[in-house]
């Protein structure tokens, strides 16, 4: 656990993790990822992931609370790949409105940066102002991304 100000943090491991409260932190994110969110089932699939212990899973849930509510989560998943893929992809990160603009994103961000090993890929949006913050902890754009939905 980490202290910022009156904010504090926590990461979830796979062999770590029996203090998260899973339903908080989902429906934390369900609702505060705001159009650029999905369902919170997907959500809930995504953390199952991060916190397998299952070969060829695996990954993070990191939180952060004020006065005991959770004000910022983020979720990474291992791909179990390297070089032409990216160890590690980003795919949640959220911050309460009323939190905004105080260091919270970036904190988590640093965090997961931090305690991962291998390149971290992650998905934003061109209009997401999250996206200035992504750059200047050192993510950058290479590629456009294209998909095929059915």
């Amino acid at each position: 656990m980490a202290e910022n100000n009156s904010v504090s943090y926590h990461t979830y491991t796979p062999g770590n993790n029996a203090a998260l409260n899973r339903d908080q932190v989902l429906d934390f994110l369900f609702k505060h990822l705001d159009e650029y969110g999905d369902q919170r089932q997907d959500i809930e699939k995504c953390m199952n992931y991060a916190l397998s212990e299952d070969a060829g899973k695996g990954g993070s849930v990191l939180e952060a609370r004020e006065n005991g509510q959770v004000v910022g989560a983020l979720i990474l998943n291992n791909t179990g790949m390297t070089g032409y893929i990216p160890e590690n992809i980003l795919v949640y990160v959220a911050v309460h409105g009323s939190t905004r603009g105080k260091g919270v994103g970036k904190k988590l961000v640093q965090m997961a940066i931090d305690s991962t090993e291998g390149s971290i890929a992650l998905h934003v949006e061109p209009q997401n102002p999250a996206r200035h913050l992504y750059e200047k902890l050192g993510f950058t754009n290479k590629y456009l991304e294209y998909r095929l939905t059915r």
